[in-house]
């Protein structure tokens, strides 16, 4: 008889929000803070991008990239249809997001971008910067041909997210629950108003 070893987990309930934008947003972009920047890595290294992800997600329950091993985060990382961006401040890093570029299904004639993470770092939320940084990842995935452009949030996340997001132009879809088993191993911290 084999033995089925199951890793210990927090059931977290989410409610997922899809959003999409069809068209670039209209009017001038707001201007990211003076001594701010924001730099496409070139070669992302799995160290440099679990330090953002685990401090960015830190307060927000990511836990998916947390779990998976430095082999996946490097096929991941090395894939040309992703690329990583990092908001710096002073020459520190701020916040980062991540665009995951899809392929043309024949409906638009161009492939659809989706903002698979996007997020500041814990010292600078709340700073003013987000929404201009925003409008840069969303800028960013126009000007490489997008088709469509697609994020999603969900209610472990900042609550000035999905505002955000729907005041940047995208439109909601859908909202599903979700029930995410999140390994205890992670040590996340979980508001228990999360706890299935």
């Amino acid at each position: 008889m084999a033995l089925s070893l199951v890793e210990p987990a927090l059931r977290v309930a989410v409610d997922v929000t899809f959003l999409r934008m069809a068209a670039p947003p209209d009017g001038p972009a707001p201007a990211l803070p003076e001594g701010s920047r924001v730099e496409r890595v070139a070669r992302c290294s799995v160290p440099f991008y679990r330090y953002l992800y685990n401090t960015v997600g830190q307060d927000y329950v990511w836990w998916l990239r947390r779990a998976a091993g430095d082999a996946e985060i490097a096929t991941i990382l090395a894939d040309p249809a992703v690329s990583i961006h990092v908001l710096y401040q002073g020459g520190a890093p701020a916040g980062f997001f991540e665009l995951e570029r899809r392929a043309a299904t024949g409906l638009t004639g161009a492939g659809s971008v989706n903002i698979a993470y996007f997020g500041l770092l814990p010292h600078a939320v709340g700073t003013g910067v987000g929404q201009a940084f925003l409008r840069h990842a969303i800028d960013t995935a126009w000007a490489e041909g997008c088709g469509l452009l697609t994020v999603n949030t969900c209610t472990a996340d900042h609550p000035r997210a999905l505002p955000n997001y729907l005041a940047a132009g995208f439109t909601r879809l859908r909202t599903v629950r979700e029930i995410w088993p999140v390994p205890v191993r992670l040590g996340l911290n979980v508001p228990a108003h999360l706890l299935a």
